[in-house]
């Protein structure tokens, strides 16, 4: 069984709900505090033992490239201004692992996105997660779904018990056994949906998802989606679920953006004390 190394994190969608700022900021990058969303993830990755990470990116996202890149001039003058702490702060970004960047040209969908990691994926399984999925617990969430991979040596995709009212917002989980997943059914309504287990943003896939990807027909939205590539995948492989623990925050909508920033800034010894009074006051 090949160990779980590499990690693919789709960046390339335009971020509309958060426009205007997204004009100009990537979604990705809008920070909790004072740290990019995305790289939490990449944190992330690398606490779960990850080595090398693809963007999939598009050419409206440099700001991306810029920041886990070195910057000589800062780090020259943080160093000349004896701000120590902070150059070891902008050095460590660019250190974390290695990260390399593909563009996605046209915005067709995550399953077009994923296959343009081939190349880099080799024969190795790989992990994929979606940046404005945040997690938030004790153990890594990625590291969680690594250690059902290496029990089963088979895919596994992080789920999350939703409100059953909630359904209709996810991909939902039909179990065949107690943690073997038989299916994925995309937005059930409460009647239809076979479980309130969604699927929500980590995946760890064997490299036998590209032939999958390569015969992918659009699906939803007219886009080759990654979801219909595991569907077909699932009639000759084992797909298992990760239940993990942890937080979970959707930063793709605004409130689950502020949510992650006070969850964040509670978590923070600098912070906690005069936010709690704040939060207190305004009630």
């Amino acid at each position: 069984m090949k160990k779980v190394k590499k990690a693919v994190i789709p960046v390339a969608g335009m971020g509309t709900r958060f426009l205007p700022v997204t004009k100009s900021v990537p979604k990705e990058m809008l920070p909790i505090i004072d740290k990019p969303t995305l790289q939490y993830i990449v944190e992330e990755c690398v606490e779960s033992g990850i080595e090398e990470i693809l963007f999939i990116t598009s050419p409206y996202k440099r700001n991306i490239e810029d920041h886990f890149d070195q910057s000589f001039e800062l780090e020259t003058r943080l160093e000349r201004n004896n701000k120590l702490k902070e150059l070891e702060v902008v050095k460590n970004i660019s250190k974390m692992c290695k990260i390399y960047y593909t563009r996605q040209g046209e915005p067709l969908g995550s399953g077009h996105a994923i296959k343009l990691a081939k190349s880099f994926i080799g024969d190795e399984p790989f992990a994929v997660l979606y940046g404005d999925d945040l997690m938030k617990s004790e153990t890594p969430v990625l590291k969680q779904l690594i250690d059902v991979y290496e029990k089963y040596d088979a895919n596994v995709i992080g789920v999350q018990e939703v409100d059953r009212n909630l359904v209709y917002k996810y991909g939902i989980i039909e179990f065949e056994t107690e943690n073997k997943i038989k299916s994925i059914i995309e937005k059930p309504s409460i009647e239809e949906a076979p479980s309130n287990f969604a699927g929500l943003g980590r995946y760890i896939v064997k490299p036998e998802i590209f032939n999958e990807l390569d015969k992918l027909d659009r699906g939803k939205g007219n886009e080759y989606q990654f979801t219909d590539a595991m569907l077909n995948l699932m009639k000759r492989q084992d797909f298992y679920a990760c239940k993990f623990k942890r937080t979970y925050y959707d930063i793709g909508n605004q409130l689950g953006y502020l949510k992650a920033n006070i969850a964040f800034a509670l978590d923070r010894d600098d912070l906690k004390n005069e936010l709690n009074k704040y939060l207190k006051e305004i009630k």
